[in-house]
């Protein structure tokens, strides 16, 4: 007979549990698999066997194995996933606690993601940031094709390089800018849309599609083609329009998709919090969480509108964020309903190395 490792004195009953025989405490309903039930329940493959891993366990307990009484493995079911399972280890089988087991058999989805978001930088990443200064992305990999993204990526670049290669095209498309006399004025609102699709230089598209890319992807997989577009706009819209009020007799043109790129960065901040972004500091690459590399942007944003530098729309930037801040709070149950993964990922099981 085999008895509870927990309680000591209560012997475990069989019962059926997703096609398995298994062994259950009717007093704490810890739960006892045979060698290969518990692979067998979460769906492993053989390479990723949690029985195979016993040898990885970082601490021994007083628990007996009910078959051998042998004293118990603890280890976590992934790394950087702090779900933890006792295993016997001459192999007999493997023990868990009830209450964990409906987080543990989620270890076969969060395996790939979780990888993904702990790989460490190396000098590939340091040469990339050094010499872009771009950051560089730790995140899990969108399920379907993001073809909003790489449509405004493609719009994007084609309306720059007819602007560069026709001068009378660059002239005629200065009337997509933003001007915020206008705007004020009730006329020409068309453009809070159209300018988001104008760029004054190389520099100015490559680092607004580089950050549209990094994050596009994952939103636009979180939300769907048609409301990630719409979000996009609507971020873009509000943007043009904070930066047409705070200065609403200027005549100068405002161009740019910034206001709606900061409008993705408010909703990456908030439903991608165990994603990774990397700051470099000087010489010292450093990966840390979106809130900490988009309060530095924030923060950089505050301080050229403090100083009254002229060339940069500012307000636009802030204003693109504050909308995408508020779509992103106000949407996030929804996201997270549509999108299991992020509500696994929201878990305090969840360890990410920055």
């Amino acid at each position: 007979m085999k008895y509870c490792p927990q309680c000591h004195q209560h012997a475990l009953r069989e019962t059926d549990y997703d096609g398995q025989e298994i062994d259950v405490c009717p007093r704490c309903a810890g739960l006892w698999f045979e060698a290969g039930e518990f692979d067998a329940v979460l769906d492993l493959e053989e390479e990723s066997s949690i029985e195979q891993k016993r040898r990885d366990a970082h601490t021994q307990t007083n628990l007996p194995c009910p078959d051998c009484g042998t004293a118990m493995d603890r280890h976590h079911l992934l790394p950087g996933y702090t779900i933890e399972i006792e295993c016997c280890p001459k192999g007999h089988g493997s023990w868990i606690e009830r209450s964990e087991l409906e987080e543990a058999k989620a270890a076969k989805a969060l395996h790939e993601p979780l990888e993904a978001m702990n790989a460490g930088i190396n000098w590939r990443t340091w040469l990339f940031q050094s010499i872009t200064q771009m950051p560089v992305e730790y995140n899990i990999k969108p399920h379907k094709r993001p073809w909003v993204t790489w449509t405004l990526l493609l719009v994007n670049t084609l309306i720059f390089a007819a602007m560069m290669l026709e001068p009378g095209i660059e002239m005629a498309m200065y009337d997509w800018a933003m001007i915020p006399d206008h705007i004020s004025h009730g006329s020409n609102l068309g453009t809070l849309i159209s300018s988001q699709f104008l760029h004054g230089s190389w520099l100015h598209l490559i680092s607004n599609m580089y950050f549209l890319w990094l994050t596009g992807d994952n939103l636009e997989d979180a939300l769907g083609h048609v409301r990630f577009l719409l979000i996009y706009l609507l971020c873009g819209t509000v943007a043009a329009f904070a930066q047409a009020m705070v200065d609403p007799s200027s005549t100068i043109p405002v161009i740019g998709a910034s206001g709606a790129i900061a409008g993705l960065f408010g909703l990456y901040l908030l439903w991608f919090r165990k994603a990774s972004l990397t700051l470099m500091i000087f010489f010292f690459q450093k990966k840390v969480a979106p809130w900490v590399f988009f309060l530095v942007w924030l923060g950089f944003n505050l301080l050229g509108m403090a100083s009254g530098e002229q060339g940069v729309a500012y307000m636009a930037h802030i204003g693109g964020f504050a909308a995408g801040l508020g779509l992103g709070a106000a949407l996030h149950k929804w996201v997270l309903a549509r999108y299991p993964m992020l509500q696994l990922l929201s878990s305090d099981k969840i360890q990410i190395k920055r």
